[in-house]
């Protein structure tokens, strides 16, 4: 039997009672990330950097691209330059402050983006099945056949370096594997009451996918964006290193690599340093994952 228009409505406007308790979930949600310790050094990692990509403007003690001429023959650390100069007397720790930013943004749109497509894909494929299965599969498959890092080179080359490129490349290339895990999990959750309850209401198919579906998949997807996100920040610093990520001169943590390559036996600070700031970022995302990890399987 249809429902009627008040059991629609009321199936369509959440109880003040039950947005209470969605409230008081995401409230305990929060207060198991504190209570994971994994979890907390992740997410004071990731506020560190936020806050120094921020305040940029206001710690760093150089504009980024602004060189000390004297600083040339003393490239080491100095009471001037705290953790050095560059080979053009550039300051490292402003340039390390700067290259935050477009790093903290890059990852994590790429992440969106990538998110986003492969939900729209996984959920169309695991729920219609049939012939969109069999096209979005394949489609995977062929994107996921290529060497990623020689289609980066080839897709950047060819439309020039530039962050919202890299955002573009890196959603294309990761939106596929976010749609396998998305197909994976409807396949399973497809199946279960509430989705055939659902369909009993009469409910749409987009509304089964995105409301009773997607939500139930949402613990998985958080905790493969964080790593995702760390991923993205190694495959920037990679693309910054082969010469192909954000043109100069505005800093860049893989071309500062780049940059002080050939002088690492001589100046070996210049590119521990970039690569520290790489490296600790990646923890931080890679220990929230661990800590959400955690918290799920208590849960």
């Amino acid at each position: 039997m249809p429902p009627t228009p008040a059991t629609a409505e009321a199936l369509a406007v959440p109880s003040p009672a039950a947005a209470r308790r969605r409230a008081r979930g995401w409230w305990r949600r929060l207060a198991a990330v504190g209570d994971s310790t994994p979890a907390t050094v992740g997410v004071a990692v990731i506020l560190f950097w936020l806050a120094m990509a921020a305040l940029a403007p206001v710690v760093a003690p150089y504009a980024p691209n602004a060189t000390d001429l004297a600083a040339l023959a003393h490239t080491t650390p100095s009471k001037a330059h705290w953790l050095g100069t560059d080979h053009l007397g550039r300051d490292l720790l402003s340039r390390i402050l700067w290259g935050a930013r477009p790093v903290l943004v890059i990852a994590p749109l790429a992440v969106l983006g990538a998110t986003a497509l492969g939900c729209l894909l996984g959920l169309a494929a695991g729920y219609k099945g049939g012939w969109i299965d069999l096209v979005v599969t394949r489609a995977c498959d062929i994107v996921l056949s290529f060497p990623v890092i020689i289609l980066y080179m080839i897709i950047l080359t060819h439309f020039g370096s530039s962050a919202w490129n890299i955002v573009g490349v890196l959603t294309l290339t990761k939106a596929p594997i976010i749609a396998r895990i998305v197909r994976g999990l409807t396949l399973d959750l497809r199946e279960r009451e509430y989705v055939t309850a659902a369909k009993m209401r009469g409910e749409s198919a987009l509304y089964i996918m995105f409301v009773e579906i997607l939500p139930n998949a949402r613990g998985p997807l958080i905790v493969d964006m964080c790593l995702r996100t760390g991923y993205n920040i190694i495959i920037i610093g990679v693309l910054g290193f082969l010469g192909i990520g954000l043109p100069p001169p505005d800093p860049d943590w893989g071309g500062m690599v780049k940059d002080t390559y050939g002088m690492m036996m001589v100046w070996p600070h210049m590119a521990l340093v970039p690569c520290a700031a790489i490296s600790s970022l990646v923890v931080g995302f890679n220990l929230l994952a661990v800590g959400l990890r955690e918290i799920g399987l208590r849960d």
